[in-house]
């Protein structure tokens, strides 16, 4: 293994999905779970839900792997205004291999960047992930 950090290339069929899911009309919370492919070195899609809560989202991910989240929330604001933001959550669990943590810093940048978002959050355990602590997140935003 060498010393370089890897930056793994996200496939072309997730940058589709990840701009249809940016421009969705629905209003309810979605999330798109990516994965590093490491045989090809390339950021894939894992799986996509629909009407999932920040507590049904953290039961989706795995918890000695790492993953990629981005997370469309129904966010009401204290004055009763409603938004959707975008949410990029980095799941990198305490425990995981290092060569695996390596890989998805690795190319973390470079996804956010092709996803084009600014809401970038990062999660060591599974369960942070909570609607309470991703309102805490989105409140820096206002």
């Amino acid at each position: 293994m060498s010393d370089s950090l890897v930056v793994c290339e996200v496939d072309p069929e997730l940058k589709e999905t990840l701009r249809k899911f940016r421009f969705r009309k629905e209003t309810n919370n979605a999330a798109i779970i990516m994965k590093v492919d490491k045989d090809r070195q390339m950021v894939v899609l894992e799986d996509e839900f629909q009407n999932i809560s920040p507590e049904e989202l953290k039961l989706e991910l795995p918890e000695r792997q790492p993953r990629f989240v981005v997370y469309s929330y129904k966010y009401v604001h204290d004055d009763g205004r409603v938004s959707y933001p975008l949410c990029f959550i980095f799941s990198s669990p305490v425990g995981c291999k290092p060569e695996q943590q390596m890989m998805y810093a690795g190319s973390k940048n470079r996804l956010v960047q092709t996803a084009e978002l600014t809401k970038v959050f990062e999660i060591r355990t599974t369960d942070d992930l909570t609607e309470t602590w991703l309102k805490e997140k989105l409140a820096f935003f206002r």
